[in-house]
């Protein structure tokens, strides 16, 4: 059992239980001084802790719209409003696909609804985040290779050359990072991204990951490119685009980490994404 750290007196929060664990953080499930329930979030040490922390700007720069709200911040520690224990992927399984799609293009409208306050300084650009398939793109080219991975370089490359729009991004939209609680559905763990919303669908293609059959079958894929196209305003084939783009991309990292399982699944995934895209 992890012991709960220390935490700021500030804060004022008690009966910390341990509710997760992942190799970035511990989340622990408190008490706030009026007893309602709220999240501390304490990241260990380890390589991309710098995701974790430009989130934490999304969170404060969003300030409750869509998102859980920050309440405070300590170090490498989050306190974070409680979002509830409904995970829209229990909406799929229980309501169906449709379902949690129309959800996600909800909580996403909500997410990108314009602001007053200035985007936060300390996000990343998304052409920065794309470096990895960039990489990989330029290795494959190198050797003579017609890859998935330069194909998908190039997409990427003019998606980011010629943007539908720019603002905040979550960075990291899926059935697991989007919950309902007192406040509605909204999402948690944002990356804090800078660049064309477009990316944000991109994921939702790829989840959930325990559900490669519906991942990887046209009409689902046709179906959610017609919502998020409406959603935020963009074609269809410029959704597919972003989402082949990401697949692609998800694919690198997993490359890199010499996970072959996962990298061939994300390829197979952004295959079939590329042939209904052809449809269009």
């Amino acid at each position: 059992m992890t012991n709960a750290p220390a935490f700021p007196p500030r804060w004022k929060v008690s009966e910390p239980e341990l509710i997760g664990e992942t190799f970035s953080s511990c989340i622990w499930k408190v008490r706030l001084e009026d007893g309602s329930p709220a999240i501390v979030k304490a990241l260990k040490p380890f390589d991309d802790v710098a995701d974790e922390l430009r989130g934490e700007h999304f969170l404060a720069w969003r300030r409750g719209e869509g998102a859980v709200r920050l309440l405070g911040r300590d170090g490498h520690s989050m306190l974070l409003e409680y979002g509830g224990e409904t995970l829209l992927s229990q909406v799929l399984v229980e309501q169906g696909d449709n379902a949690a799609t129309a959800i996600a293009a909800d909580v996403m409208a909500k997410l990108f609804s314009p602001s007053d306050h200035p985007y936060p300084s300390e996000l990343q650009p998304l052409r920065e985040r794309f470096a990895s398939l960039f990489k990989k793109a330029a290795t494959d080219r190198g050797i003579g290779g017609d890859s998935p991975y330069v194909e998908a370089g190039a997409i990427a490359d003019r998606l980011l050359a010629n943007p539908h729009d720019i603002r905040p991004l979550h960075g990291d939209l899926h059935h697991e990072n989007i919950l309902r609680g007192p406040r509605g559905w909204l999402v948690i763990d944002p990356k804090g991204v800078l660049g064309d919303p477009g990316f944000d669908a991109a994921n939702m293609f790829y989840n959930p990951l325990d559900r490669d059959a519906l991942c990887l079958a046209p009409e689902r894929i046709a179906h959610m490119a017609e919502v998020f196209s409406r959603t935020l305003r963009q074609s269809p084939p410029a959704i597919l685009d972003h989402a082949i783009a990401y697949g692609c991309l998800s694919a690198a990292w997993h490359h890199e980490d010499d996970n072959a399982v996962e990298e061939n699944r994300e390829l197979s995934i952004a295959a079939a994404i590329r042939a209904v895209r052809a449809r269009f």
